[in-house]
């Protein structure tokens, strides 16, 4: 099977700053995998480079079969439309309810009528676990699972192929956070998601993650299951799993 997304011998770099030197990884139909390493090693980066947010230098990106280097404007704008993202802070705009912040992608990019984009929102609300009445809330009145969960709908209401999650659990408290796994674990069985997901939440990685690339040094210096990752050798692999037990 053809992978959803491969990248190849990717440099990148911010002036005289190499952040990317060779990677090389590819990510399955329907699995959730992770970008791990240290603060700094470009993990950020490298889904922002996925999602056209930030350009690299050399080597390839394929997205759904399409190469980022080569795409034109109206491709470009086709394949936005396959994924949603969902960014550390949720990045909800303050001066929208939830329903106007998930409503908001269906108005800018559908001709759906009202209705059924009520329809909809309201779906969304539902599977991300939300109230229906949380939908007149505003972000300042969420709490933090429910601003995360407001946005994963947003994410979510173009029905995605792909999802990209940048640290979905940081600022949740352990309940919250063990709680937001599960719903991503169930979203993706649901709605047949594939996902990529930087995160640093240690049983985040091991309750949800089918595999994972490790960036450390500018490099990908070990790639595969958890168990696969933890057998190989790098000073952050060893700090980062020590004494950790599945």
């Amino acid at each position: 099977m053809k992978p959803i997304i491969n990248v190849k011998d990717l440099y990148t770099s911010f002036e005289e700053n190499q952040v990317h030197q060779g990677l090389n990884l590819h990510i399955n139909k329907g699995e959730i995998y992770g970008l791990l390493g240290p603060s700094g090693c470009g993990k950020s980066t490298l889904m922002r480079e996925m999602v056209m947010l930030e350009q690299y230098d050399s080597g390839s990106i394929d997205i759904l079969e399409y190469n980022l280097a080569r795409i034109n404007a109206k491709e470009a704008l086709a394949l936005r439309k396959e994924w949603g993202v969902l960014f550390q802070s949720g990045a909800l705009y303050s001066s929208l309810n939830v329903f106007q912040n998930i409503s908001v992608v269906l108005e800018e990019y559908t001709n759906l009528s009202p209705m059924l984009i009520a329809e909809i929102v309201a779906y969304k609300i539902n599977i991300v676990g939300l109230k229906q009445e949380d939908a007149l809330l505003y972000p300042s009145q969420l709490s933090g699972g429910m601003k995360k969960k407001a946005a994963l709908a947003r994410a979510l209401v173009m029905d995605p192929k792909l999802l990209f999650l940048d640290e979905p659990t940081s600022g949740l408290d352990p309940i919250s956070a063990r709680d937001f796994d599960q719903l991503i674990l169930s979203l993706r069985d649901m709605l047949g998601l594939s996902i990529v997901m930087v995160s640093h939440d240690l049983r985040s990685i091991y309750d949800t993650l089918d595999r994972m690339a490790i960036i450390d040094n500018k490099k990908i210096v070990a790639q595969g299951s958890l168990s696969q990752v933890k057998e190989s050798s790098s000073p952050f692999i060893e700090t980062f799993f020590k004494g950790e037990n599945e």
